[in-house]
């Protein structure tokens, strides 16, 4: 398989559809009025998981590209204080953050200057594909998580 290839493959990870469903085929389908519900006693809601999908996915985007990364205090500032958005205004740009982000992620992995299997900005050890990895991994856990609160809240068939 070709570099070329082999980044189009992490692009169609990072983006879902291969192994999870992608964040933009049900992230609307949750009502405003829904999104801080944690139902049958789960510990977080549709919108903590979100709000920590963008952040992670942001810290890892800039320990791996910007040189002036500064290292977010686990597990505080990786999840939100409010299991709901204050206002509607919030949840567009939480979202908006997201598909962002992962853009200009996936714009960096498709930029054959940056080595796959060179070590990050940030790391001597971590490269940029672990890193991919890593996003695309978490992404896929917590976006199942989402689908079942989507259907504990009756949403999702």
């Amino acid at each position: 398989m070709s570099n070329s290839a082999q980044r189009e493959q992490l692009i169609k990870h990072l983006k879902g559809g291969e192994a999870f469903m992608p964040l933009e085929h049900f992230i609307d389908d949750i009502p405003f009025e829904k999104l801080g519900e944690r139902p049958q006693n789960l510990p977080y809601s549709f919108y903590e998981l979100s709000y920590h999908i963008v952040f992670a996915q942001k810290d890892i985007l800039e320990f791996s590209i910007y040189e002036d990364y500064k290292t977010s205090k686990w597990p505080d500032d990786y999840w939100p204080k409010e299991s709901a958005p204050q206002t509607e205004e919030a949840w567009e740009k939480l979202k908006k953050n997201y598909f962002d982000d992962r853009d200009t992620l996936k714009n960096f992995i498709l930029d054959v200057d940056n080595d796959l299997n060179h070590p990050v900005k940030n790391s001597e050890e971590h490269t940029l594909l672990r890193e991919i990895l890593l996003v695309v991994e978490h992404t896929a856990y917590h976006t199942g998580q989402m689908l079942i609160i989507l259907r504990l809240l009756g949403l999702y068939k």
